[in-house]
């Protein structure tokens, strides 16, 4: 046999390395809308749980096999273990493990075969109901605080039962306790189931606990019935649903106004009020009841300041105190203005006596000047006016004399 050549044209430039290749064929896979919601059916084989939590194992059919792997927080959760040659339907994701070059199944849930079909049709009235609207928020009730009377819908010969009424005991002891027998397995147990519920409806119990212990999907299969699932979103009192364990989930867990895990934890939150209980609720409300009257109490007072500020804002003898101080300022002011405008006056006046001491006769007689006046007062400013022979009369610095002029 001759092999043909490989055209040496046909190759582009880039050389990829096997990271690179390994993953750009991942995230190829990862992109491929089919291969990340894949539904394969086929055998266990190599099932081995490791300490760590995780799970790994192949599936396999007459004709190939692939590597699968389920990680230790969804294993956790996962109800059914499989084993080495159990036929089961794995729902999960296409992916390349990229150190190894091997394509695998990344695994989200195991199903023993046969109740994939029941899982479909657990998603397809889900969607359903949920469309109507039997899911909404808005139509959810709450529980009533402390209920007079609590319905039970359940088997009578269950364990749930007998859990629920020690529950109720313990819990709620004055609460009348209402039991509505009923199958909880099996094709004839949903109507049954609507009979009991209904049955309820004239006793006015103040809640409804719809309740059966843990089990397969077959098991629970009564609680995903379209009629059970109507005929308790009908019911005119809230309903709590307590449908097998903690990881189940049936479509009345949905439609009840509340769901809790277990039965025994539905007659935990419909009882939530024991006489213990009471006593700690008193013991809250009146501690909310001292946060409250404190709070007034503060808010009161705060007023009062302020009413009591404003009051001694405008109190007359506040008034008088401020007109007293104004005036004293006033006061100030007036007594250093006139200090100030006598000093300029005194200035004024010093400088005035200056000058008038500078013009002043008796200044001029300081220096030795003398003024001659005749005997009549007429002041002698030239000789010709002095007689001869006649009477002078002179004026020094510090007085006067007559002379008698002789020439």
């Amino acid at each position: 046999m001759t092999l043909p050549l490989f055209d040496p044209k046909a190759f582009g430039p880039e050389t990829w390395s096997v990271s690179d290749l390994n993953r750009y064929v991942r995230q190829h896979l990862e992109s491929d809308f089919r291969l990340q919601a894949a539904r394969v059916r086929g055998e266990i084989s190599g099932f081995r749980a490791y300490p760590s939590g995780h799970w790994y194992f192949s599936l396999k059919d007459s004709g190939a096999q692939i590597n699968c792997v389920m990680w230790r927080q969804r294993a956790a959760y996962q109800r059914y273990t499989p084993r080495d040659g159990d036929a089961v339907e794995i729902e999960g994701a296409v992916t390349l493990y990229e150190t190894r070059g091997q394509y695998q199944l990344d695994v989200a849930r195991i199903l023993p075969q046969g109740e994939g079909a029941l899982y479909a049709e657990f998603a397809r009235l889900k969607s359903q109901l949920e469309a109507e609207g039997l899911f909404a928020a808005e139509r959810k009730r709450s529980l009533p605080l402390r209920p007079r009377r609590i319905g039970l819908v359940t088997s009578p010969a269950a364990a749930a039962l007998r859990d629920m009424l020690n529950v109720l005991r313990r819990r709620w002891p004055l609460a009348e306790v209402l039991l509505s027998p009923t199958p909880v397995q099996g094709p004839e147990a949903p109507p049954q189931i609507v009979t009991a519920l209904q049955a309820l409806i004239p006793l006015q119990p103040d809640v409804i606990i719809l309740a059966r212990g843990g089990g397969s999907l077959e098991d629970l299969w009564a609680f995903n019935d379209e009629r059970v699932a109507r005929a308790l979103a009908a019911m005119p009192m809230p309903t709590v649903s307590g449908v097998g364990h903690e990881t189940d989930f049936t479509i009345v867990d949905f439609v009840a106004d509340v769901r809790a895990p277990t039965p025994s934890a539905a007659a935990e939150l419909v009882s939530s009020f024991s006489v213990q209980d009471l006593r700690a609720e008193v013991d809250a409300a009146s501690d909310r009841l001292n946060v409250v009257l404190q709070d007034a109490l503060a808010t009161r007072q705060a007023a009062l300041n302020a009413q009591q500020a404003e009051l001694r804002r405008l109190s007359p003898v506040l008034q008088l105190t401020l007109a007293r101080q104004h005036l004293s300022a006033l006061t100030r002011r007036a007594a250093s203005e006139m200090h100030h405008q006598l000093a300029l006056a005194r200035e004024r006046h010093q400088r005035l006596t200056q000058a008038l001491n500078g013009i002043s006769p008796l200044a001029v007689l300081q220096r030795g000047y003398a003024i001659v006046r005749t005997p009549d007062g007429n002041i002698v400013r030239q000789t010709r006016e002095a007689p001869v022979g006649g009477r002078l009369q002179v004026r020094v610095s510090d007085g006067e004399f007559g002379v008698k002029r002789e020439t």
